[in-house]
This record gives C-alpha cells, structure tokens and sequence, in this order.
C-alpha cells in the first residue's frame, strides 16, 4: 500500500505538472496582452503593467516564477482586479460553487441508482422504458439548455422558483436541476445494465432459493457489485460536474468561481485563468485517486499487491 501511494502521489504531481505546463504556454501563445483593449492607457503606462506583472520577461522565466508561486500556493493578484488576489477570488467562489456541484453530485448519483434499479427490476416493463426514455431525454439535452427550459416553465411562466443569485434553499433548486439531469441518466443507464448483469449471477440465484426477501436480495448482495460501473465514472463525472457548474453559475447569476473563470477568459486575466485550472486540476486528480481507493471498499477482491518476483 505505501508504494502504491508513493507512485501514485507521483503520478499525480507529473499530471498536475503537465496541465500546467500545457494551460500556461497555451494561453500565452494567443496574440496581445491583457492591457491590448485599454485604449485610454498609454503605452508608456501599459509597459510599466507589464513590468508590474512580469509580462514583460522572456517566457521560461515567467514560466519558473508560475510554478514557484503554484508550489508556495500564492496564485498572486488579478490582473484585472488589482484589489483582488486569486486566492481569495478562489476562497471566496469556490465554497458555492463546490456547494452547488457536491449537491448536484448527491441528487444525480442517488436517484439515478434508484431509477437504474427500478429499471432493472421491472425489465421490459412500462416502467423500464420510461425510467430509459427520462435516461436518455437527460443525456441529449446539454445542461445549459436545460437551465433555459426551467427558468421560462418554472421560473417565468409558472412563478413558482426565483430564477436568479444564491441566497436559499429555494435559490438552489433550478441550477442542480439543470445539473444533475445528464449525470443523473448516465447513472441510471450504468446502474440498470449492472444490474441486469449482476441479477443472473449464480450467487442471486441461491440466494433466492434460500428464501431471502427481494430487498435483502437487491441490497445486500446485487447492489454493491452493480454499483462498480457507477464508481469507475464517478471520477469523471464529478469533474464534468464542478467544470459545468461555470456555465450554470452564469446563467444564474450564482456568485461562485463561474463569474470570476468567464470573465477572466473574457478580459485575458492570465492569474486568475491559471490560478482556477490549477485549483480545479488538484481537486479532480484528488476525485479520481479516491474512486480507485473506493474500488477495494466494494470489492474485497481487488487489492494492491506486489508481482512474484519484484
């Protein structure tokens, strides 16, 4: 186990590293600069920014001086919010935004194994087919759209939901909607086929001679070998989910790390671009290291072990 983590916390930095490296050179590899559209400064003023910022050294040394501020995790000022540092941008979007994406996750992963095991249990059945049918309405429409469809039926045309901000429960209710429909039909779709697979298992069927009751069946003995698939993509889902939450947020007027990602993009603001990759990048990399260690929570099978001979 303890070389296992020792390679894998490797892994994981050389990964860091290289998302870094390709989100660095990448964005400075667009023409201009952030001051480009500041045509009331003059160019004496805007080389003196580019000084302030270092913008003005060869690339490699801005280069160094990034990942030594990535490693002192002092992602340094907004470029343009000179009031602001990235780091607290990032203390102060982050906590709604992972709010809004650890809920979504929540709502999507549970009813989406509820439905997949409805699914499953009613096979070839009225039920079957319209759990498939909402499975298969939420994976084709982007959240995105989604989010417009709620905020005119619900918010507009019915009344019944504040369309915008982040000040309530009632406030959260249509953006982990829109959320949680694609990674809810995902879920289901794995949850049902697993457990359509898991059901015909010899270990079922004595089980069922035994007399166990059809919960104790589901629960105790199909669930959690069926709930493999579900783990191995929650990794990804989970990133698809807090990267989705952008768009979301905007929509919404919801005032997490959204509004400062799209407006940084917008406005060219290299820290606060580079200081959000690199948060995020962490927080996903640390998502998918733990799905592996979920593995051997539900499956006593899996171990890590050494090869005979090394």
């Amino acid at each position: 186990m303890k070389s296992y983590l020792i390679k894998r916390l490797l892994a994981m930095i050389v990964t860091l590293w290289v998302i870094i490296t390709l989100t660095f050179f990448l964005m400075h590899s667009i023409p201009g600069s952030p001051f480009n559209e500041e045509r009331a400064t003059s160019e004496a003023v805007q080389k003196n920014l580019e000084a302030y910022y270092h913008l003005d050294e060869p690339l490699l040394v801005q280069y160094g001086m990034y990942l030594k501020s990535v490693v002192t995790l002092d992602f340094g000022p907004s470029i343009k919010k000179s009031s602001q540092t990235v780091n607290e941008m990032l203390g102060r979007g982050f906590p709604v935004s992972f709010e809004l994406g650890m809920v979504t996750l929540m709502i999507a992963t549970l009813s989406g194994i509820i439905l997949g095991i409805i699914a499953a249990l009613r096979h070839n059945g009225l039920i079957d087919y319209l759990a498939m049918t909402i499975a298969v309405l939420g994976i084709s429409i982007p959240n995105f759209v989604m989010a417009t469809l709620l905020i005119q039926q619900v918010a507009v045309n019915w009344g019944i939901l504040p369309v915008a901000t982040w000040t309530s429960v009632r406030h959260m209710i249509l953006p982990t909607l829109a959320l949680a429909t694609g990674p809810m039909a995902l879920i289901a779709r794995l949850t049902r086929s697993s457990m359509l697979e898991v059901l015909t298992q010899d270990y079922i069927r004595t089980a069922k001679a035994k007399g166990l009751s059809p919960v104790k069946i589901v629960v105790k003995h199909a669930l959690r070998n069926a709930l493999l698939p579900v783990v191995t993509v929650m990794g990804t889902l989970a990133a698809s989910i807090l990267t989705g939450t952008f768009v979301i947020e905007k929509i919404f007027a919801i005032p997490g790390m959204g509004k400062y990602f799209v407006e940084s993009i917008n406005t060219r603001d290299y820290p606060v671009i580079m200081g959000t990759t690199v948060f995020y990048s962490a927080i996903l990399i640390l998502m998918l290291f733990l799905v592996d260690l979920a593995y051997g929570v539900l499956d006593p099978r899996i171990k890590l072990h050494k090869k005979e001979g090394r």
